[in-house]
């Protein structure tokens, strides 16, 4: 059939509050034109992020009645701590209470003021915990990347050549780790390929530098392999996310996203030392070891959901879904970020908004008008999340101006993404009224989350 259908029957369902131009004007106006601060229930369609808004199958929800709430040793720590060792190979499992909290854990213990510690791109937490260890990270995003019309298929890809200029430049000493996110979440949700992550492992471990997978998306970036590149199509997703994992010496991952739980993360590594020590971290600020933040009943919905991630049927429906909007949009002439990513749609408020200086924010400035046509909430990534330095001040331009717009995992139908079509075609159709925006209060870390603007 030509038709993709959600591989899925709905059996519960949430109402809709419907708002008005009018309402919606005055309710982001009342947040300082941030879509952070807005009220979930004023929101009609919600594409903030795809991180813990997945809706749980039947098993998860049946699983999470035979939770284990026991402090240490739960029957639920071992079921979870199987699932993740039978994905991801690695020997040690830290549970954290979501991924950020796996990232602050390995940056806390290996990065150092003057670290340096390169990625395909970093994305907002990841970057903010090297920063506040003391550590600078390095984005060294594949030339293809720098066009976001371009149709190359694995423009994730970390730029090689770049990662050993940069190593030759501060020494290998100084990089404690070295970063590779898949799928590339602050670049367009692109994939990676096998090839990029078999090379950055090659460099790695050729100059004796721990290898870390960022694996938030790594079921949505196993199938792109094998839709792909070449050698793959035979191969299940399964079985291509332990070749990704066999070349890495660990992984941090938020169970938010490619789990499809509300909650949950961990840190994994071959690395017994290096464990031990973040286990002692973990106890500190986390939990104990055998929960790490989390209750029974969610270690069981994380341990079936990396089981459900990657059946063939869900990921063929997931990623022909997302690339269902992106067609669209493009074929409407709307500009975005191509070939389609995985979780997400990405629109090009560079070209979207041209007449919008970057340091007023187009990406800001449109997501805050695609709100107020449709209620639909996305965030920005350009440079109000990436374009303050957080050693100077300093203000400059991010590599790229994008409005994400993520679509949650078995939430929304065909006629939800049909609607948020409309309302990016209502918004393209008066681009020209639309102006910039200013920042007029902002925290020291992670502005995006809590700044107040006003329109430029």
């Amino acid at each position: 059939m030509k038709t993709i259908i959600e591989p899925f029957r709905i059996k519960t369902v949430e109402p809709i509050k419907m708002t008005t131009v009018a309402e919606r004007r005055r309710l982001i106006e009342e947040a300082g034109f941030n879509l952070f601060k807005l009220a979930a229930e004023d929101v009609i369609i919600d594409l903030l992020t795809d991180s813990g808004t997945s809706a749980m199958s039947a098993a998860q929800w049946g699983a999470l009645m035979q939770g284990d709430e026991s402090y240490a040793g739960a029957r639920s720590w071992y079921r979870f701590e199987r699932a993740v060792r039978n994905v991801f190979g690695f020997d040690h499992v830290i549970p954290t209470h979501q991924g950020r909290a796996a990232e602050r854990i390995l940056f806390s213990v290996t990065v150092r003021p003057g670290s340096v510690v390169p990625s395909n791109a970093h994305f907002d937490t990841t970057r903010a915990n090297i920063q506040f260890a003391g550590g600078r990270a390095v984005d060294l995003p594949s030339p293809e990347a720098a066009d976001p019309a371009a149709r190359y298929p694995f423009k994730g890809n970390m730029d090689t050549a770049a990662l050993e200029r940069l190593i030759d430049e501060v020494g290998p000493e100084r990089i404690p780790v070295i970063m590779l996110t898949v799928t590339n979440n602050s670049g367009g949700g692109q994939p990676v390929s096998m090839a990029n992550v078999r090379e950055v492992s090659r460099i790695a471990r050729g100059h004796g530098i721990p290898f870390y997978i960022d694996a938030c998306r790594f079921a949505e970036n196993a199938y792109f392999i094998k839709l792909r590149e070449e050698g793959y199509a035979g191969r299940t997703p399964l079985e291509i996310a332990r070749e990704m994992f066999s070349y890495a010496d660990g992984a941090t991952m938020s169970a938010k996203k490619d789990a499809f739980a509300n909650i949950g993360g961990f840190l994994t590594t071959n690395d017994g030392e290096l464990a031990a020590r973040e286990r002692d971290l973990l106890i500190l600020t986390e939990g104990f070891p055998t929960y790490g933040g989390l209750a029974g009943r969610d270690l069981e919905a994380i341990a079936v959901g990396l089981e459900e991630v990657l059946e063939e049927d869900y990921l063929n429906y997931r990623i022909v879904s997302t690339a269902y909007v992106a067609n669209k949009l493009d074929e409407a002439g709307i500009p975005v970020m191509l070939p389609a990513g995985g979780h997400a749609v990405y629109l090009d408020a560079a070209r979207f908004l041209p007449h919008v200086p970057p340091l007023e924010y187009p990406g800001q400035a449109l997501a805050v008008e695609l709100y107020v046509e449709g209620g639909v909430r996305g965030v920005e990534i350009g440079s109000v999340m990436f374009g303050k330095d957080p050693q100077t001040g300093e203000e400059s331009p991010a590599k790229w101006e994008l409005v994400r717009l993520a679509i949650p995992r078995r939430v929304y139908t065909q006629s939800h993404m049909d609607y948020v079509v409309e309302a990016v075609w209502q918004v393209y159709q008066r681009r020209h009224e639309i102006g910039g925006m200013k920042i007029v209060s902002q925290p020291e870390y992670l502005r995006h989350f809590s700044a107040e603007f006003a329109r430029a």
